[in-house]
């Protein structure tokens, strides 16, 4: 990240350097809870001052994740975290941004921008609360809620067909492409802090349950008993096997993946995961993994390099300014047609 981590402090940094004095208001229960915590115990080993760290939000019950920890914030507007985000990293590349946004926030109203500081590559970490529900304004079904699930506003049953927003964010060919679960603290963590190394863009969807209004929406992903069977781990360069004993892999078959007992198959037939890949179909066909007919995907899908937007803007306005000079705003303001206003 553009000469963030020279700013670094001498002394050693704890989880409660991160915290603020604000009371956490989320309800009691709340996978929010535990993403703040993994958040507060990554911070200090990403090594980035809070004074250097930024947190930019929307709206939505994810978006209140600012007020709790101490470094600078902004609750912004519904969706518009993204723009903010690109406005504040190209004007300071020193800070470490983080964007806070949720299922709602991020693909609904904020689609638009959220495709574009994607496509851009600005060097930020965006981190999708993903319940599948809005939660904030008391339980509307969300542009990643399943067809058929009754809601407020769906009381027979929703009809929209679910974004998938690892699929969605490919579709703008994202730098970094990643998942975790929101109990699963110790894979939270290694996942925040791979995303705060990558120099771009880093997207990590975060399955949180909302336990008011969708309570249980990704129990087979949470659940310790079930975890193994329901999620695939990756590891760049390492077999995809998953199951509770390391029994079950993942092999290719013409352009479709499908599941295989180890007993079963060739251990050369199983895929190996390559998260460097430069073309998108390998990350697009794991994104498109699906529970209950395959496991899903966790950990990091994509880590390519692109040169990132922030630093080319900075980079073209030295050199214009090397060409012409510095510019002065009241020539510009006096330039060319003005009007007079009595």
């Amino acid at each position: 990240m553009n000469d963030v981590s020279a700013s670094a402090p001498a002394g050693k940094l704890t989880a409660n350097d991160f915290t603020s004095d604000q009371e956490v208001r989320w309800c009691p229960g709340c996978g929010d809870y535990s993403i703040l915590a993994q958040m507060k115990k990554a911070l200090p080993e990403i090594g980035i001052a809070p004074e250097r760290t930024v947190f930019v939000s929307g709206i939505g019950c994810s978006s209140r994740f600012p007020y709790y920890l101490n470094t600078y914030g902004m609750h912004t507007i519904h969706g518009r975290a993204p723009a903010i985000a690109t406005g504040l990293k190209t004007v300071r590349p020193d800070l470490s941004v983080w964007v806070i946004t949720g299922d709602g926030d991020a693909l609904s109203i904020g689609g638009n921008h959220l495709l574009h500081i994607l496509r851009r590559n600005v060097d930020v970490n965006i981190l999708l609360f993903n319940n599948r529900i809005y939660g904030l304004t008391k339980g509307q079904y969300s542009p990643t809620s399943p067809m058929g699930l009754i809601t407020a506003s769906t009381p027979v049953g929703s009809l929209d067909r679910p974004l998938n927003p690892l699929v969605t964010a490919l579709g703008a060919a994202a730098t970094f492409l990643a998942r975790s679960v929101d109990v699963y603290s110790k894979h939270l963590i290694a996942t925040l802090k791979r995303a705060a190394a990558h120099q771009g863009t880093s997207f990590v969807e975060i399955y949180q349950n909302c336990n008011v209004y969708n309570d249980g929406a990704f129990g087979y992903a949470a659940d310790r008993q079930t975890r193994p069977d329901t999620l695939l781990e990756l590891e760049h360069g390492k077999p995809m096997v998953f199951g509770a004993n390391n029994d079950k892999g993942i092999r290719l078959n013409g352009l479709a993946l499908e599941v295989v007992y180890r007993t079963d198959a060739d251990e050369s037939e199983l895929l190996v995961h390559d998260e460097t890949r430069t073309d998108t179909a390998l990350a697009h066909l794991l994104a498109n993994m699906t529970y209950p007919n395959f496991p899903e995907p966790i950990g990091v899908l994509r880590a390519v390099s692109r040169p990132c937007y922030d630093t080319d803007v900075n980079a073209q306005v030295a050199s214009v300014r090397e060409q012409r000079g510095a510019g002065d705003l009241d020539s510009l303001f006096h330039a060319g047609d003005t009007w007079e206003v009595s």
